[in-house]
This record gives C-alpha cells, sequence and structure tokens, in this order.
C-alpha cells in the first residue's frame, strides 16, 4: 500500500474511532473554546491497524532526515512516538522515542524527559492534535531546555485553528498528516 492509499485508509479508522460531530451541544476544548468538531486520537493511535499506519506513514516523513528520536508531551504523543519507533527499528533507521512530562518530578532525576535521548540530537516533536499549538510548545519548550535539537513538528491532525501559525513562531518545519478539513470532506462524504 503506498503513502497516499495509507492516509486514505488512516482517515478512514479516525473517522470510525476518533471523530465526534456535535452542534447541540457543542464540545469544549482544552483550550476552553465550543467546537461542533472533536478529535480522540486515542483510540486510533492505540488501535494496531492505526498505529502501524502513523509509524510507517511518520517514517516516510523521517526517512531521509537525519533525526534521531521522536517524542512530545504525553499522553496523545506517546503512542504515536513509540510506533515510528517500531517501524523506524523493522525498516532498519531506527528513530528512538521519547516522552515529554506534563509536569517535572520533585523527585529522582527531576527531568522532564524520559528517554534514551541526549543533548544535541536532532528530534521531531510529534503530537496528536494541534489546535492552538499550546501543548506542542510546551513540548517544543522542554526539549530545548534539556539540549535537543527540534528540527521538526509532525501532528497527526491539524485543527487549523492557528496552532500551525503559533507553532511556526518556534519552529519552521511543521508537517500534518491530516487536516480537519480532510476529515470533515470524508465525514460528509460519508
Amino acid at each position: 500500500m503506498n503513502i497516499d492509499k495509507m492516509k486514505k485508509k488512516l482517515g478512514e479508522i479516525i473517522l470510525e474511532k476518533s471523530f465526534k460531530y456535535s452542534e447541540n451541544p457543542p464540545f469544549t476544548l482544552a483550550s476552553g473554546k465550543q467546537s461542533y468538531y472533536y478529535f480522540n486520537c486515542k483510540p486510533t493511535t492505540l488501535d494496531p491497524e492505526g498505529m502501524n499506519l502513523i509509524g510507517t506513514i511518520i517514517f516516510d516523513m523521517l526517512k531521509d532526515t537525519d533525526i534521531t528520536a521522536a517524542g512530545g508531551l504525553t499522553l496523545g504523543a506517546d503512542p504515536i512516538a513509540n510506533a515510528l519507533a517500531v517501524i523506524s527499528y523493522q525498516k532498519g533507521k531506527p528513530i528512538k522515542s521519547f516522552i515529554v512530562r506534563k509536569d517535572v518530578k520533585d523527585h529522582g532525576t527531576k527531568s522532564a524527559i524520559e528517554g534514551n535521548v541526549s543533548s544535541g540530537e536532532k528530534v521531531v516533536i510529534i503530537d496528536d492534535v494541534i489546535t492552538t499549538g499550546g501543548s506542542t510548545i510546551i513540548a517544543i519548550e522542554q526539549a530545548r531546555k534539556a539540549g535537543l535539537k527540534v528540527e521538526m513538528v509532525i501532528t497527526l491532525i491539524d485543527r487549523e485553528e492557528g496552532g500551525k501559525e503559533n507553532i511556526l513562531k518556534y519552529v519552521n518545519n511543521i508537517k500534518s498528516i491530516l487536516t480537519r478539513t480532510e476529515i470533515v470532506k470524508l465525514h460528509k462524504k460519508n
């Protein structure tokens, strides 16, 4: 299956497992905004087929780069980064995964970053959905504090509500696998 067919199949899985539409009442997003659309990506990112498709698509986006690790703010980024790590290993070009904690531990190493990454490594920040970009920006800042070089951001879904533009103030290379427009178009088609 080529990458375009994989994206199409992934869109179908997202529509089935992760997309909700409601006008009355609308959904309240993490940002506090109201929306008729809601994406809960965990049912897709934790699904075996969804995970395989996501890992393969992102590996294809990164295979010609010198990025050595991928991660983002826990919990949304974790299954995506792990899927990429497994697929990249199977394809012969391992890309490690790491976790960015929401809250730094007050014991042990007191680290915001968990994983086998070191200062100076070139990394990609992953997120499941971007709306305002807030959680992605937190992950970028924490990664940089740990000395990681954030080269790129990849998100599963861009809600197209200003998050990409906010993230571009921190990282000039951001890619999305799918957009809200593409998912809504698929929803209307079905």
